[in-house]
């Protein structure tokens, strides 16, 4: 019931997801990202634990392999689980359970993976993996869209999805960009839109916390700082 890209920007270590599903809220289940660590996408049947055991893994040290590995291995019921999985070096790996809804697939590329389940036809992820490259040089956040929006023109779900998230992270502890559409007719069309307000206030938003001191203002009622 989803189709995700996951990917390592290899500029600024960045990681990122975009993701899109028939199912309210994906994003809340499924996205998994830890700053400097890697992250982990956790699909299909959903147990959003594994995001978080695979991220505690990464950060001990393991590769995406190993981390995949040990999930397939100590986790009950993991045929009804599809995991993506990219470290702190850019590698991936992704697992597809017998159980994995529909027609399903992943597609790995240089520092990207994009997986699906449910979908309309099994080159969706490679689709979503061939814009991310060919977009290569654009910001982190435009290549992810890119990617998105191509999964959803090669035919996306096998029905019509209805949620959509963004989720980055960079070089602080929590995501500098958690944009989500929980329930809309055009979940995809409507995060690009968020995207576009929220762009141009990611960099204020980390100096606010950062240092409220000198950040800058928000430029709203009330608020009278320059």
């Amino acid at each position: 019931m989803t189709f995700s890209l996951t990917a390592r920007c290899p500029d600024t270590g960045m990681f990122g997801m975009v993701i899109s599903s028939s199912s309210p809220a994906v994003a809340a289940r499924c996205v998994h990202l830890r700053a400097k660590v890697g992250a982990v996408a956790s699909q299909n049947i959903t147990d959003p634990a594994l995001g978080q055991i695979g991220l505690d893994l990464l950060a001990r040290g393991l590769s995406a392999t190993e981390v995949r590995d040990a999930l397939v291995a100590s986790t009950p019921f993991i045929a009804y689980r599809q995991l993506v999985v990219v470290d702190s070096q850019g590698r991936s790996t992704s697992y597809s359970g017998a159980n994995t809804l529909g027609i399903h697939a992943t597609h790995g590329g240089d520092g990207a993976i994009a997986a699906g389940n449910m979908l309309a036809n099994a080159e969706v992820p490679a689709a979503m993996v061939s814009a991310y490259q060919g977009s290569a040089g654009e910001p982190f956040v435009e290549r992810l869209l890119a990617a998105l929006r191509a999964g959803l023109a090669q035919g996306g779900e096998a029905g019509p999805v209805h949620s959509a998230g963004l989720h980055v992270v960079r070089d602080v502890s929590w995501p500098i960009v958690d944009l989500r559409v929980d329930w809309s007719d055009g979940p995809i069309e409507e995060l690009g839109k968020l995207w576009e307000v929220y762009q141009p206030q990611v960099d204020a938003y980390i100096d606010r916390a950062r240092n409220p001191s000198v950040a800058p203002g928000f430029g709203v009622a009330g608020d009278d700082r320059a």
